[in-house]
């Protein structure tokens, strides 16, 4: 799969140090797969979840960190694209107000 924001990743690694290197696995385990399907991503994946944000679109969001972050990406099948859009501690994914932004 191919990463678009990369660069947004390797900002909050920086900004997170306690998730950098869980962030740096996920990024390794991303560019040596190809999926088509979220069931084949949930194969690399399990605790990944489907959320359907405001805009009605569907997002992934996976655990990082030992479940400490999620990072919420918005993953295209067809193209084999993954955009990382949103990188949240546990608590400020809990209040939702992020569902709203997408």
């Amino acid at each position: 799969m191919r990463i678009i924001a990369e660069g947004a990743i390797e900002q909050w690694a920086a900004d997170h140090a306690r998730a950098a290197s869980s962030l740096g696995q996920w990024v390794k385990a991303v560019r040596g797969v190809r999926w088509f399907s979220f069931t084949e991503l949930r194969r690399t994946f399990p605790a990944a979840d489907l959320v359907i944000v405001k805009s009605e679109r569907k997002v992934v969001v996976f655990n990082i960190g030992g479940n400490e972050f999620r990072l919420v990406c918005a993953v295209h099948f067809n193209t084999g694209m993954v955009f990382a859009l949103r990188f949240l501690t546990h608590a400020e994914y809990s209040k939702d107000h992020w569902k709203s932004e997408l």
